[in-house]
């Protein structure tokens, strides 16, 4: 009776769990029709769960999408709120206190207030929407939630009503995620005390045929600047930081996108394709939905806790993202003034006092930790996130005079109160053609994106791409570059405004008949204005090109088929190496004809793959580890490969990285390839059997879609988290990120992470045709049909209908203005 009774209640909470998506609602706050009528909104959800959303204004319609939110992804917009909030800890315990204190001391939270302030004074759609969103949100909370979902249970908490600042604080973190050169100037810092900057180009190249950037010799600065001797501290502090801070862009992180014009298309109209590579999630970042108001019908990707379709198609237009990867974060070490280090060294020798604010966190199990946080003329003290609540940097409280010498201050562009993102992406949403669309960007500020779009204007249309988003503007006596953090009491480093909206890059209808990005160099060599020095390797984009140029016409089975190609040209310049290598292991003569046959072509079901990356994660720790000591878990921590340092490497046989300083040998770095060769498949036989004709990459390489937090609870983990087997690896188009995952081997070793959290297709001659596919699916809900039902189709690169199909509703939904009334 016990179970039964159990069994019963289980049953009862999730049918009570489960949102309601049929019949009718009595909604407060439901904003009214044109005219000051009461209004209705519809949530029509098909087979999939994906929503068509109907409403008699646009302000409808996102309280709509905001409802819609609520009811199928409650938890994940939560931890959306806490994350941009600083507010984790709070919700699961001192592990997440470190997290916490980097978000507070970036100001993720204050710099969204101040954003909402702003939007509040223009007016305009952008408040509009927001306010109409966040009604939608808090009318499901207030009257319809029936039963939290079961992380707010398991964890003991309660939704809070949801803010404007919550949706403008995620976009900050949404361009955190895309944007994160910063690590890359630490590590250069911390490099600085280990090698000469010949060496550290060699370590971290500049973009493939380019020369490096002319900079000063900053291991010789930072060593003038007594921050590279290890002697204060600071390295400790950036260790802490790395750690603590949320996960952003750096090496492999990468999209997709291309656009084919009507010429190149059997239908004669434009196709466009794209698929953003973003950290896998449990449920998907993404959520499908498809708006439709007077002047907005539109579909597409939409982001939990903003109002918008961010990636889609309407009537006229398509248009997809890739990141840019500018550099718009810029660190500054800031001097401390030794006799009170509430100050700081300004240009000309004068102090200034930080700005100062404290602020509580609640720690679940804790008692709350309160932070003395500063602020210098460049932006956050990100270092107090590192020492205020540790060892300082020499021994003493943060500030408090014991010897530190320098704060650590961000500059980013994301941090300005300008919304202009918001009101880009709504823009989008109504575009009707190309130069719309362009047009519209204009007011885009970040995170900088790769935007290609599409209309079906005239006989054959229109292609065009735009890559707009605020870019720091550096003066021509800068000689660092952005590359190391810059002595913030020296005038010459300070930015100097911004790039004008009209000089970012762009092009429209090209005579080849595409326009292709994979986060490579977008601008020529003669472009006069400076981006960034550190584009992602063009394997990607080079593959696309090949696969476009392959076929005179295309149609969105061959753009599929793009989508599904897991050739990795980064393979090349280390093949030789590779085949070269020579084994005593007794499973390397089975392997030997697959290996010599192999190509690059990273097949789930092929074993040569694995030996690659095993291999290749053996020879880089082999080759690199010495010389960087203690850094090389540093750069674990940071997810980088050294891919390109290691091609370098290999090209050049450079024996002073390949040999073993702490031998008297002289290795060389073929002898390192054979080691490597031994260690990867005592590796494998470890991990996949003794037998390598059973050896298949997709048994290591599996597609990790993290669920917070239950990921790290292993009696949860088989509950909330989504796996599936995948091919492709971080350089081919159907990429699937490998990386030298740090520590012994283990069950992640070679997981994918990050990937294509999301595919499309889309067709401006029959718009009934795109398609499109996210990771996991509609549904935040572990028990919900719709919780992983993309998981398998995702995998193998299929896809669902963008648009709604005749005879597609299964539920319908009607949301009426309570006691007859709108807002």
């Amino acid at each position: 009776m016990i179970a039964l009774g159990t069994a019963g209640g289980a049953w009862l909470y999730r049918e009570r769990a489960l949102p309601v998506d049929s019949g009718r609602l009595a909604v407060r706050g439901l904003p009214a029709s044109v005219g000051g009528a009461p209004g209705e909104v519809t949530i029509e959800r098909d087979a999939h769960g994906i929503p068509t959303i109907r409403a008699a204004s646009a302000a409808a319609a996102w309280f709509g999408l905001g409802f819609a939110h609520a009811q199928d992804r409650l938890w994940q917009m939560e931890t959306h709120r806490r994350i941009g909030a600083g507010r984790l800890a709070e919700a699961f315990g001192p592990a997440a206190l470190d997290t916490d204190k980097f978000l507070r001391a970036l100001g993720v939270r204050r710099a969204a207030a101040a954003q909402w302030e702003r939007l509040q004074a223009q007016g305009g759609e952008g408040r509009e929407a927001l306010l109409a969103y966040t009604a939608g949100v808090n009318a499901y909370l207030g009257d319809h939630l029936r039963a939290r979902p079961p992380e707010f249970l398991l964890l003991g908490l309660h939704p809070q009503p949801w803010e404007p600042v919550d949706s403008l604080a995620w976009s900050i973190m949404m361009a955190w995620d895309l944007g994160g050169n910063w690590t890359g100037e630490l590590l250069r810092l911390r490099l600085a005390s280990r090698l000469d900057l010949a060496r550290i180009r060699e370590l971290l190249p500049p973009y493939p045929g380019e020369a490096p950037l002319p900079t000063a010799d900053y291991p010789a600065l930072a060593r003038e600047w007594r921050v590279a001797d290890g002697a204060h501290g600071l390295d400790r502090t950036i260790d802490r930081l790395a750690a603590a801070a949320p996960e952003s862009g750096i090496e492999g992180v990468g999209s997709n996108n291309w656009v084919v014009a009507g010429s190149h298309s059997r239908s004669g109209k434009p196709l466009l394709a794209n698929d953003p590579h973003l950290k896998l999630s449990s449920p998907a970042l993404w959520y499908f939905a498809r708006i439709e108001a007077p002047d907005l019908h539109v579909a597409g990707a939409t982001l939990p806790g903003l109002p918008a379709v961010v990636l889609g198609q309407n009537r006229d237009i398509a248009w997809g993202y890739t990141n840019t990867n500018p550099d718009v974060q810029d660190l500054y070490l800031e001097r401390l003034d030794p006799r009170d280090p509430q100050r700081y060294q300004t240009p000309g020798g004068g102090w200034a006092r930080f700005e100062t604010r404290e602020e509580t966190i609640a720690v679940r199990g804790q008692a709350p930790v309160t932070l003395r946080l500063r602020s210098s003329r460049h932006g956050p003290v990100i270092s107090d996130a590192a020492t205020a609540a540790t060892a300082g940097l020499t021994g003493g409280e943060a500030g408090d005079g014991s010897g530190e010498r320098y704060a650590i201050a961000l500059r980013w562009t994301a941090l300005e109160p300008d919304p202009g993102a918001i009101t880009a992406n709504l823009r989008f949403n109504r575009a009707r053609s190309v130069a719309e669309f362009i047009a519209a960007a204009a007011s885009h500020t970040a995170p900088m994106q790769n935007m290609v779009v599409a209309d079906a204007q005239g006989g054959q249309g229109h292609i065009g791409f735009v890559a707009p988003g605020r870019v720091p503007l550096r003066k021509p006596e800068h000689d660092l570059r952005g590359l190391v953090p810059a002595p913030g009491w020296e005038a010459r480093y300070d930015w100097d405004g911004w790039l004008d909206a009209e000089s970012t890059p762009r092009e429209r209808d090209p005579a080849r008949g595409w326009i292709a990005t994979a986060n490579q160099r977008v601008v020529p060599a003669d472009y006069p204005h400076f981006l960034t020095s550190e584009w992602t390797a063009p394997w990607r984009q080079q593959r696309i090109e090949q696969l476009l140029a392959a076929q005179p016409q295309h149609d969105l089975d061959s753009l599929a088929a793009i989508q599904r190609d897991e050739r990795s040209l980064a393979v090349q310049p280390l093949l030789a190496t590779f085949r070269a290598a020579r084994s005593q292991h007794p499973g390397a003569a089975a392997l030997a004809p697959a290996l010599a046959a192999f190509d690059g072509q990273m097949t789930a079901d092929a074993a040569a793959p694995a030996v690659f990356h095993a291999w290749l994660r053996a020879f880089t720790a082999l080759v690199l580890a010495d010389e960087l000591g203690p850094l090389w878990n540093t750069a674990f921590s940071e997810r980088r490969t050294f891919r390109e340092a290691i091609e370098g490497i290999v090209s050049r046989q450079d024996g002073w990285w390949c040999d073993d300083k702490a031998t008297p040998a002289a290795e060389t770095c073929a002898n390192r390839a054979d080691t490597a060769l031994d260690q990867a498949l005592a590796e494998l036989s470890q991990r996949l059997g003794p037998a390598p004709a059973k050896w298949r990459w997709s048994d290591l390489h599996v597609a990790r879609s993290e669920h917070r937090p239950f990921s790290k609870v292993a009696a949860l983990a088989r509950f909330f988290e989504v796996q599936v087997p995948t091919g492709g690896d971080t350089h081919s188009v159907n990429a699937t990120r490998v990386t030298l995952h740090p520590g012994p081997v283990g069950s992640h070793t070679y997981a994918s992470e990050h990937g294509p959290s999301l595919r499309a297709l889309y067709d401006l001659a029959d718009p009934s045709r795109s398609r499109v596919i996210h990771s996991t699916g509609q549904s935040g809900l572990f028990f919900s049909p719709h919780y992983r039902d993309f998981a398998a189709d995702w995998a193998a690169v299929r896809y669902v209908s963008l648009w709604p199909q005749p005879a597609g509703t299964v539920r319908k939904l009607v949301l009426t203005a309570q006691d007859g009334a709108g807002q």
